[in-house]
């Protein structure tokens, strides 16, 4: 009984590690390849699948998502004989899991040493600055290089990114300092400008300002001008009409006279010659007040002697 049961027991263990094999479930977005006797039979997809126990084997279980891969930085020369650090990321995808498993032995070292290439040729046509400034022209090249050789390996190179372009440390120094320069000269312009416009505009508002008080002053100056005639021509109507005698005049020649005389600057001063005659009806005036009628005035001074000049004055013209 015991020889029996040891045998039940390995036939019992033989056929469950046959199910084993045979039944291989693959997950989602995953294939298998299937060798039969070390060579290629097929390729499982995801889901259950049947496979011949002990004859059939499993050779590799590849994943179909996108993989993304960083690779370290590499050293590249530039076109002015410059080495830069270049750090690049490549996003690729298994297609064909058959020829990534045959076609190359590693296809990511593969890659790797496919895109450090690609970029050495395509950075060694190119100065620094075209360098730093050209990200979008390198990756367009480099994705273009690798999708056409990782082609046949069944793998499709979907994006390639540059991580980071680090030029040699002097090289950034002199670039840092050159930045300086350039933001020290926009700012020293931006601040003339500032100034210049500042003056412009100061300028015009003073140039307003003297026009506007020009104007108000011409305008003060004829409402000045003008008012003085309306008062003249009021004056000069009122003494008209009021019919003034030679005493009135007289009398405000008189008050005139020290008005006439007044501020330091006034050395010399004109008396004009009406102001004997003003001064003849004013004693005339104060000589006879308080004297009767047709009476001399002892103080009077007796009339001057009338000369030819004068006679010839008075003298009627001949028609």
């Amino acid at each position: 009984m015991e020889p029996v049961i040891i045998v039940l027991i390995i036939l019992v263990v033989l056929v469950f590690i046959a199910l084993i094999k045979t039944i291989q479930v693959i997950p989602q977005a995953s294939a298998a390849i299937v060798e039969r006797f070390g060579r290629y039979t097929r390729t499982l997809n995801a889901g259950l699948n049947i496979v011949v126990p002990f004859i059939d084997s499993i050779r590799n279980r590849i994943d179909l998502r996108e993989q993304v891969v960083p690779f370290p930085p590499q050293p590249v020369i530039t076109q002015d004989n410059l080495v830069v650090n270049i750090d690049t990321v490549i996003y690729y995808q298994v297609t064909d899991a058959r020829a990534a498993t045959y076609e190359v032995a590693s296809y990511i070292q593969a890659i790797e040493q496919l895109t450090v290439t690609t970029l050495r040729n395509i950075i060694g046509g190119m100065d620094l600055e075209r360098t730093l400034t050209s990200r979008e022209e390198i990756n367009a090249a480099l994705r273009g290089v690798l999708d056409e050789a990782t082609g046949k390996w069944g793998i499709r190179v979907n994006r390639v990114e540059l991580k980071a372009i680090e030029p040699p440390t002097s090289i950034q120094d002199s670039m840092e300092k050159q930045m300086r320069a350039d933001r020290d000269k926009r700012a020293a312009i931006l601040t003339a400008e500032g100034i210049r416009q500042s003056q412009i505009l100061t300028a015009e508002g003073e140039k307003q300002s003297a026009i506007l008080r020009a104007e108000g002053e011409a305008k003060a100056a004829a409402l000045r001008a003008e008012g003085e005639a309306q008062a003249i021509r009021t004056v000069f109507e009122s003494i008209h009409a009021g019919d003034p005698d030679q005493k009135l005049l007289s009398y405000q020649y008189l008050q005139m006279l020290p008005k006439i005389a007044e501020g330091d600057a006034n050395k010399l001063w004109i008396v004009p010659s009406e102001i004997g005659d003003a001064l003849k009806g004013l004693s005339g005036a104060f000589g006879n007040f308080g004297s009767p009628p047709g009476a001399p005035n002892g103080n009077a001074t007796p009339p001057a002697p009338r000369s030819s000049q004068d006679d010839r004055r008075e003298r009627p013209p001949i028609d």
